[in-house]
């Protein structure tokens, strides 16, 4: 079984989208395969509008155990150097290289924080 947010990710839309469509919150991988198979006029619609220009989700790997979570990308998030889960703190990754600074942004999803290594102004 996979939830309706697995088959929003799978399918790459938002889950307002799969919500808005009736993808149950729970469906069988046989049903993910037929609606995948064959794409309901909105999905075809949805894939045509896409331009590649931002992703609808992204994968955030911690930098220090390889935890994943898939994320819905914000719009004023930076290009992220590092990203940690909130079992690790900025400590624990790659030293700073001289001449930065290391800013980190909180909360960016519910268990990952992001950070961003620039120049010293």
């Amino acid at each position: 079984m996979m939830t309706r947010r697995d088959a929003a990710i799978a399918l790459d839309i938002s889950m307002e989208m799969a919500k808005r469509h009736n993808i149950p919150p729970r469906m069988s991988e046989a049903e993910f395969a037929a609606l995948n198979a064959n794409a309901p006029a909105w999905l075809i619609q949805s894939r045509a509008n896409r331009t590649g220009k931002r992703p609808v989700w992204i994968q955030l790997t911690c930098a220090v155990c390889g935890f994943t979570e898939a994320e819905r990308p914000k719009k004023w998030w930076p290009k992220f150097d590092f990203v940690h889960c909130a079992e690790h703190g900025p400590a624990q990754l790659p030293s700073l290289e001289a001449g930065k600074t290391r800013l980190e942004y909180p909360d960016i999803s519910t268990r990952m924080y992001g950070i961003v290594d620039e120049d010293k102004a």
